[in-house]
């Protein structure tokens, strides 16, 4: 059978869709660099032109993850707060990035686990949006709309990731179960107002 010519770029990036179908099937262990080329219908030498070994291609992988679970959350974040008042906007934005983050890992637990794991900021790889970036750009955005302070926006992304991750991974790691998305969805607005107004009204913040 001949093997398939792949244009500038687009070999690379068959290799790291075949690499999450073997993630999702597997989890991140029992399948090699050789399995990924084969699966795509290429040699071993071609895949190592783009990825030098397996970890490579993993931590490659997890940054994409990553990349495209950023740009989700900040896609329906957006929508989120252009389709309401300006408070109203403000809170569904946030809320929006959560539910779009727990979303994700219920979708795909196994990639989540990956990216979650060797995903992490990479000050010599840049991709935008990561997650982080789009809490802290909804956090600026309930500054704006007045809903929280300047003292109390210091550090809460702090507070607002752990919840959102927490939750998470809760899921992914079958600690928890919900019936549907429906239901993580509620269960993120909930938490995630209840975290807010926490931080609102928290009288060490409120004095600075």
């Amino acid at each position: 059978m001949a093997r398939k010519r792949y244009h500038h770029g687009g070999l690379r990036e068959a290799l790291l869709d075949a690499a999450e179908a073997l993630v999702r099937e597997r989890g991140n262990t029992s399948w090699s660099l050789r399995e990924v080329s084969a699966r795509v219908g290429v040699s071993p030498s071609a895949a190592y032109h783009h990825f030098t070994s397996r970890d490579a291609l993993v931590h490659a992988l997890a940054e994409r993850a990553l990349a495209q679970l950023g740009t989700r959350m900040s896609t329906m974040s957006t929508a989120a707060a252009e389709t309401a008042g300006p408070e109203a906007g403000a809170l569904g934005g946030i809320v929006a990035a959560g539910c779009a983050y727990v979303r994700w890992v219920m979708e795909a637990p196994a990639v989540a686990r990956l990216a979650f794991g060797l995903g992490a900021r990479n000050h010599d790889v840049a991709f935008s949006p990561h997650p982080q970036d789009v809490i802290e750009a909804e956090l600026d955005r309930l500054v704006d709309a007045d809903i929280l302070s300047t003292a109390v926006r210091d550090g809460a992304e702090f507070a607002v990731w752990a919840v959102i991750h927490g939750l998470g991974t809760l899921l992914a790691d079958e600690l928890l179960s919900l019936d549907d998305p429906v239901a993580a969805d509620l269960q993120i607005e909930r938490l995630l107002r209840a975290i807010l107004s926490g931080i609102t009204r928290d009288p060490s913040l409120s004095r600075k």
